[in-house]
């Protein structure tokens, strides 16, 4: 559509998930249209992510030494340890204020279709983690989606013959939510998940 750097430019955004092409095209001409101090404080950024972030030695999330925040805090107890697919869930959590454990980030799930096995994913080195014998729960997080419930009774599996508790986040219907508008997979999840009042 367009020529030089401004395609290219929406080329690259477009490449970007869940960026389609008509948000890369405003986003390419929001970045023409910014304050240069603005597109360079953006460029400098980038730069710096890609030069200074790195993957965690021990649990695989986002840090900036060998070690994440979670991972060098003393407070924090080792007997449970929460699985989650990506980093950004181990930020979910985080904001709930209730997990004082520590996490293992698999890295994705179990997606045959897309050619994602457990081989794929840090399962070896959660073993390795679980084999110190310091964890008693492991505590899957996983998405509530096919791939997210495949790998969590993948892993499940795995872990069980170790004696260590096995537990899956509850599932089921959202605060201010109405049963009218619940799928059926959540409500029969929130069925099975119901507790003693």
């Amino acid at each position: 559509m367009y020529e030089g750097a401004i395609q290219d430019l929406i080329d690259e955004l477009g490449r970007l998930p869940g960026v389609g092409p008509k948000s890369a095209q405003r986003i390419a001409f929001h970045i023409l249209s910014a304050d240069p101090a603005d597109v360079t404080r953006l460029a400098t950024v980038l730069n710096r992510v890609k030069d200074q972030v790195r993957f965690c030695t021990t649990c695989f999330n986002v840090a900036e030494s060998e070690q994440c925040r979670i991972c060098r805090d003393p407070r924090r107890t080792d007997e449970y340890l929460c699985v989650v697919e990506e980093p950004k869930d181990v930020v979910a959590v985080e904001r709930t204020g209730e997990f004082r454990g520590r996490y293992h980030v698999l890295g994705g799930a179990i997606n045959p279709l897309e050619g994602i096995g457990p081989d794929n994913l840090r399962v070896r080195e959660l073993m390795s983690r679980l084999g110190s014998g310091e964890v008693k729960e492991l505590i899957l997080a996983t998405d509530p989606n096919t791939e997210g419930e495949a790998t969590a009774t993948y892993i499940a599996l795995l872990v069980k013959p170790m004696g260590i508790a096995v537990t899956r986040l509850a599932s089921g219907l959202p605060v201010g939510g109405d049963l009218e508008y619940a799928d059926e997979i959540t409500l029969g999840r929130a069925f099975e998940g119901r507790r003693a009042v």
